[in-house]
């Protein structure tokens, strides 16, 4: 069951156990009558100084943790790591900080990557160029950066999900349905071969078309959503790849919603976390941006089934063809769902032929909202509307009601 991830407050109790060595005690307790798997732990490093390598023990076991230079300045950020939490219970977790060494390695579960096209070269994953960032001038943001990368754009994934986004003015999150738990993006890059798919390897799941895919987030004229069109350039880097998380930005500089409108730069930060098939959207702008409204939301599914609670949630469980070719290509069913909290809401649209949409506002030049889906091919996953829907509702009470990180 999918938690909602967690800040550690700067004040946690610490001691110098040796040189070069700090230790806490982080208390993590669940408030939910039902057992929390994965919750994921964040700790800001700030307060920690230069922090090289981390150890993170809980009953007596190492458990994997990550280390995150987020601001790309040479110095971790952040730690974190996920738990397991039983019903109405709590865990404790002892964390230590060394200022030598460097991280830890445990084997990964999530992944991201950005792979430049070789021409060339015809065999796949012979000669790729793996990259963690690239940005794009106005000249080609706005025509044929499509083409620009293999699969189009950054992917990533964990155990249960994987997607890309695409690098044009859509900034499409596109789906890739796994039948079994693992890590499969290396190998397939995302477009599946026939004797992978033997091996039981997933692939694409979802036709995104111009519509919202799963949740990405456009302009909106008071009418209807708007492309990013026109921006000075577009970017799109990856800021960890495993073991525990993966974080992958796309940054959007000189935006100009409407030909009236000022420049804006926005940067949309996307986390996911190991055993999760959700995973975090937050935005921010470099300025602030009261006079505009955006719009997000998930792409109606060919004759698919909707739920809404009008509070936020909104969801769906569909059937079609996720590519034009219908003789390679069999039909999908997947599950999508979005939350986005109330300070960020300003309406739910009705549904039309392409979406079921919402019209959002940024907050202190700040934006967040949280996407889900399930792949009916899955062996671990969900097989019916009323399977996904009822995830749904106990993911949004998760997302309302965190775990409780208390000092000891």
């Amino acid at each position: 069951m999918v938690n909602f991830k967690q800040i550690i407050p700067l004040a946690l109790l610490w001691a110098v156990n040796g040189v070069g060595q700090v230790t806490l005690e982080v208390q993590m307790k669940n408030p939910s009558s039902w057992e929390r798997k994965d919750v994921p732990v964040v700790i800001n490093l700030a307060e920690y100084g230069d922090v090289k390598s981390a150890l993170v023990q809980i009953d007596g076991q190492e458990i994997p943790c990550q280390l995150d230079d987020l601001d790309q300045d040479g110095v971790f950020d952040e730690l974190a790591f996920v738990a397991n939490i039983g019903k109405k219970a709590q865990k404790m977790a002892h964390v230590t900080f060394f200022d030598i060494g460097t991280p830890r390695e445990y084997t990964p579960r999530t992944y991201a990557e950005m792979v430049m096209r070789n021409g060339k070269v015809k065999e796949k994953n012979k000669h790729d160029i793996y990259i963690s960032s690239i940005t794009i001038d106005k000249e080609t943001a706005n025509s044929n950066s499509y083409n620009v990368l293999h699969h189009h754009g950054v992917a990533f994934e964990s155990e249960l999900i994987a997607m890309r986004i695409y690098l044009d003015q859509r900034q499409t999150i596109d789906l890739y349905g796994k039948f079994h738990q693992g890590l499969e993006l290396k190998e397939t890059q995302f477009y599946t071969s026939e004797e992978q798919k033997k091996q039981g390897y997933g692939d694409d799941v979802l036709w995104v078309g111009h519509t919202f895919g799963l949740g990405a987030l456009r302009g909106w004229d008071g009418n209807a959503p708007t492309m990013l069109a026109d921006v000075a350039h577009r970017t799109q880097r990856i800021l960890a790849k495993g073991p525990v998380r993966t974080i992958v930005e796309v940054e959007d500089k000189g935006w100009k919603m409407f030909p009236t409108s000022s420049p804006v730069n926005m940067t949309i930060r996307y986390t996911l976390y190991a055993g999760h098939r959700d995973f975090d959207v937050d935005v921010t702008f470099n300025r602030p941006v009261a006079e505009l409204q955006f719009s997000t939301g998930i792409i109606n599914v060919k004759n698919s089934e909707e739920f809404t609670d009008k509070d936020g949630l909104r969801a769906c469980w569909g059937t079609d063809w996720p590519s034009s070719d219908t003789l390679n290509w069999k039909r999908e069913t997947v599950g999508l769902a979005v939350c986005i909290p109330a300070k960020y809401r300003v309406s739910e649209q009705p549904a039309n032929l392409d979406n079921y949409a919402y019209v959002v506002k940024a907050v202190d030049g700040k934006l967040h909202y949280t996407l889900a889906y399930t792949s009916d091919n899955e062996d671990f996953g969900y097989h019916s509307s009323k399977g996904w829907f009822d995830f749904v509702k106990v993911w949004k009470k998760e997302l309302e009601n965190p775990i409780v990180i208390t000092q000891k």
